[in-house]
């Protein structure tokens, strides 16, 4: 293998049928000439979080502290308790309302995940169609380029049922791509090469890099000193992640419910659900920086509960996570759910951070930089498919501004909870048209490089971003 012809796809090959992927070097590149260097990969990942957010009205005492929108607007905004984790990265995203996809408005929150990255108008009963998602347009455009077109998570695994999906990816025939929700399964793929014995063999080993070793202190030897210590720091990364795998594997093996099981002594601990949370992004995180891939959605709950998620708001001392939304018009109801989405908030951030305060591999700017983050949810307020809470972040070399809140919805717009006696916002009829958010997928489409003008109910693009 020479210098030359190794890539940041190619892999340090150990014995017993282990590989690990690496991340570019400068080594590589300059010794590959400078016609051959690659161009930098944009990279998109999607992230999805279930059952709305809190949204108290403005005379509510919990208004000021636990509303998830900013208060503010355009670049004179400031955070609610909600989001202030990520004041230190104000100046790498954009908070957006009154954006939605129209076919849905009229939908019940539980039916919304199927339809975020789609736009479909998959209804709320009768036949189902949905259409292919925006991370899967993005897969097929680089899909050549990369060992895996994309990676496909959620914290449930799998598909789940029809408008209560586990995946929020869709294929070109409008059919869920299974989700993985086990840390290992993913790890394996990502480093653990694929010949009949590997994974067995890996299962009895302490640590996939303790195979590689051998080859990985020759190949240290041909870097240059700064490749030298990314390379360290990279194996340091791997090492962490397997630890935190092999952590997570009790809480994510846990059987699903299918009764109230909160009286039950589940033996798991507060920190479990944090951990695993954390363990997703890294792996997204070392998926990206090895470009083994440059797509990935993570669907961090299903809609509803009795699901693996459903113990997520407990990384934070609270019961069953569905319920929160459920509870907010009792004492601390707001507080409670609020400090929930400030933990979702927490760990989205630190994934972005790590995005940022990491160079781009053989390439300028930081991975965040050359990223491009949707975090968001198909419903606001109680049960309501309108005003969806979003956050873009990254891709600043793709041309995004950011440090501002877009805020289409208005002041006068409804913003979501409501009084004793009301019916649920998703019963009341809207007051104000939310602009279709295909328009910016649309715009995240062209600035990843795909030569479009539609997608789904797109009436044209989102220049402000």
């Amino acid at each position: 293998m020479t210098l030359n012809s190794l890539d940041r796809r190619r892999f340090v090959r150990g014995v017993g049928g282990f590989a690990l992927a690496l991340p570019a070097f400068e080594t590589f590149c300059g010794a590959a000439g400078a016609a051959e260097k690659p161009a930098t990969p944009r990279r998109l990942a999607c992230f999805y979080l279930p059952n709305g957010v809190p949204m108290p009205l403005p005379e509510d005492p919990a208004y000021q502290d636990w509303s998830w929108f900013p208060h503010g607007e355009g670049r004179d905004f400031s955070f609610s308790k909600c989001l202030d984790p990520l004041e230190p990265l104000r100046d790498e995203l954009t908070i957006l309302s009154g954006l939605s996809h129209p076919a849905s408005r009229n939908n019940h929150g539980h039916h919304n995940a199927d339809q975020f990255l789609t736009g479909a108008a998959i209804g709320g009963g009768g036949n189902y169609q949905n259409s292919i998602s925006l991370d899967q347009v993005y897969a097929a455009h680089v899909e050549e380029q990369t060992r895996f077109a994309s990676l496909v998570m959620s914290t449930d695994g799998g598909t789940g049922p029809q408008r209560k999906a586990h995946t929020i990816s869709f294929n070109h025939e409008g059919r869920p791509i299974p989700a993985e929700h086990k840390p290992k399964r993913i790890f394996d793929r990502l480093f653990v090469k694929q010949d009949g014995d590997a994974a067995r063999r890996l299962a009895l080993s302490e640590s996939v890099l303790d195979h590689l070793m051998e080859d990985a202190r020759s190949l240290r030897r041909d870097l240059s000193k700064q490749d030298q210590q990314t390379f360290e720091e990279f194996l340091g990364s791997v090492r962490d992640t397997e630890i935190k795998v092999a952590k997570s594997a009790r809480w994510i093996n846990l059987p699903l419910p299918t009764v109230d099981v909160d009286h039950l002594n589940l033996e798991i601990t507060a920190e479990d659900p944090r951990e695993y949370i954390q363990t997703m992004y890294e792996l997204i995180y070392l998926a990206f920086k090895t470009d083994s891939t440059r797509v990935a959605t993570y669907q961090l709950g299903k809609e509803v509960s009795k699901g693996i998620s459903d113990y997520l708001a407990r990384a934070v001392g609270l019961p069953l996570t569905h319920r929160l939304s459920h509870l907010t018009k009792k004492p601390d109801g707001w507080k409670n759910f609020g400090t929930f989405c400030r933990f979702i908030s927490e760990e989205f951030g630190r994934f972005a951070g790590r995005l940022k305060s990491t160079p781009e591999p053989a390439g300028e700017g930081s991975m965040l930089d050359n990223t491009l983050l949707l975090f968001g949810s198909a419903s606001s307020a109680f049960h309501l498919s309108r005003n969806y809470p979003l956050i873009l972040a990254g891709g600043k070399s793709m041309g995004f501004k950011h440090g501002q809140y877009l805020n289409y919805a208005g002041a006068g717009a409804f913003r979501g909870g409501w009084a004793p006696g009301e019916k649920e916002p998703w019963r009341i009829r809207a007051s104000h048209e939310d602009i279709p958010l295909s328009n910016l997928y649309v715009t995240m489409l062209q600035r990843l490089g795909v030569e479009t003008e539609t997608f789904a109910d797109n009436t044209g693009s989102l220049g402000e971003v």
